[in-house]
């Protein structure tokens, strides 16, 4: 049987050694249209393949809604040259402290509950592994800030201003919900965190001016009875422990017109009074231990005198911060941007899939035809044939084209042809009775409705 055979590099390699004929036949069109031609099949196999598992991928992958929300830092209302703010940590450090409590294995189990999250992996999951799903998919960072805002900020111990808070799910509007739900849990955490700090700052330093005022008290009461036993009146001498008495009246009915009656220096008055009056009333013991000296008494009484004005401004200061807290004019979270539902999935990016998938079935039809005529050992070419015969021997004879073979080549131009013509027809048609206008098609195109 007879076969046509393209001998295209017959008349420069006949007559040459076999090791001194060139490859040029790589570099012409024919090589690559007959290698096309008997692998066709070879390469539409794989190829179509690897391609619809790919599409298949694209298509079936459940996507992945993310819905997140932006909470910003904001700075305290009153200037802090008028009032201190009891809580002074680092938005930074309170971020993360927040964080870890939010996301906590109590708080992602009543999360989950309250929302029915993963109902296909709830039966087969135990809560541990929920809880470590929940923390993959819930999101809490800080955001980006031009450098020159974020410097400024840094300037004031604050350099997070902006967060996100975000939750990823396979519904826009479960994740909507439940990144809201992280959203106020965040700020509710936040203005416990701080008004708690502030009322234990306020007991505390309460608890220190009331234990002063008691060691002042009892200061006070050993001074006036140091005081009495010291005074020896005789019957017809002025008593000097009322003329003490007197004086420490007359100073504060004078100091009462400057200062209210809890002002430290007032109540220190008017212990000393009640202590005198008490020692004045009270018998003197009798075979006492010797007293401690009058001086180191009143020592003890400037000393403690001055820790409690400190410890009261403090509280003062305190009670002030305390206010500034519960009415949340201090340093406290807002929420710029809530969490909506979301129209787009994040995930998968199915037009990269789409483009791997492609990518990967050229490679598979591609690589399964360089394998196959790799390994075929048919004689194609007058290189071939001189691995098996003599190149003396081998003598081109030109093909002749018969009648019925241009016949069926002009046949099959025409069909070609027509196919071109019926399928540029049908795209016509459709574009004419299924698209909108080509004027409204490039209008939304220049306003960016197509992207």
């Amino acid at each position: 049987m007879l076969q046509k055979l393209n001998f295209e590099d017959d008349e420069q390699s006949l007559g040459r050694p076999l090791d001194e004929v060139d490859q040029s036949h790589l570099l012409r069109p024919e090589f690559y249209w007959g290698l096309i031609k008997r692998r066709a099949l070879y390469f539409a196999i794989p190829f179509v393949i690897v391609l619809s598992a790919g599409l298949a991928l694209a298509v079936l992958w459940p996507a992945t809604y993310l819905s997140e929300g932006k909470i910003l830092v904001q700075s305290q209302q009153i200037p802090t040259e008028l009032v201190r703010p009891t809580v002074t940590n680092a938005a930074q450090e309170r971020i993360q402290v927040i964080e870890q409590r939010t996301m906590t294995r109590e708080n992602l189990l009543a999360i989950i509950d309250k929302f029915q999250l993963f109902p296909d992996k709830r039966t087969l999951m135990s809560p541990t592994e929920l809880v470590a799903l929940m923390k993959k998919s819930a999101k809490i960072e800080p955001l980006a800030q031009p450098s020159a805002f974020s410097q400024f900020r840094s300037r004031v111990e604050n350099p997070t201003i902006v967060f996100t808070v975000g939750f990823e799910y396979s519904d826009p509007q479960t994740a909507s919900r439940v990144a809201n739900e992280l959203v106020t849990r965040i700020l509710n955490e936040d203005l416990r965190d701080r008004t708690s700090r502030a009322t234990d700052t306020t007991k505390f330093l309460a608890h220190e001016v009331q234990k002063l005022q008691a060691d002042g008290a009892a200061i006070d009461t050993k001074i006036a009875q140091a005081k009495l036993s010291q005074a020896k009146p005789s019957s017809n001498a002025p008593d000097p422990l009322a003329a003490q008495l007197a004086q420490l009246k007359s100073e504060l009915a004078q100091k009462s017109a400057l200062y209210s009656d809890h002002h430290p220096m007032m109540q220190a008055l008017k212990r000393q009074i009640e202590a005198m009056e008490k020692a004045a009333v009270a018998p003197a013991p009798a075979n006492s231990e010797t007293p401690v000296g009058l001086d180191v008494l009143q020592a003890q009484q400037e000393s403690i005198q001055k820790d409690l004005e400190t410890a009261s401004t403090k509280l003062a200061a305190a009670r002030m911060g305390e206010t500034l807290e519960k009415d949340q004019q201090s340093e406290k979270l807002e929420v710029i941007e809530q969490p909506t539902t979301p129209q787009d999935p994040i995930k998968p990016n199915r037009a990269k899939i789409a483009e791997i998938a492609l990518a990967f079935a050229l490679a598979a039809g591609g690589g399964l035809v360089l394998l196959l005529e790799m390994a075929d050992k048919g004689i194609r070419r007058s290189r071939d044939i001189f691995g098996v015969v003599d190149h003396r021997l081998v003598v081109a004879v030109p093909y002749i084209t018969t009648q019925g073979e241009l016949r069926r080549r002009k046949l099959r131009m025409i069909v070609l042809a027509s196919t071109v013509l019926f399928a540029l027809f049908g795209v016509l048609v459709t574009a004419y009775f299924f698209l909108p206008p080509l004027d409204l098609i490039i209008a939304k195109a220049r306003v960016g409705l197509f992207r």
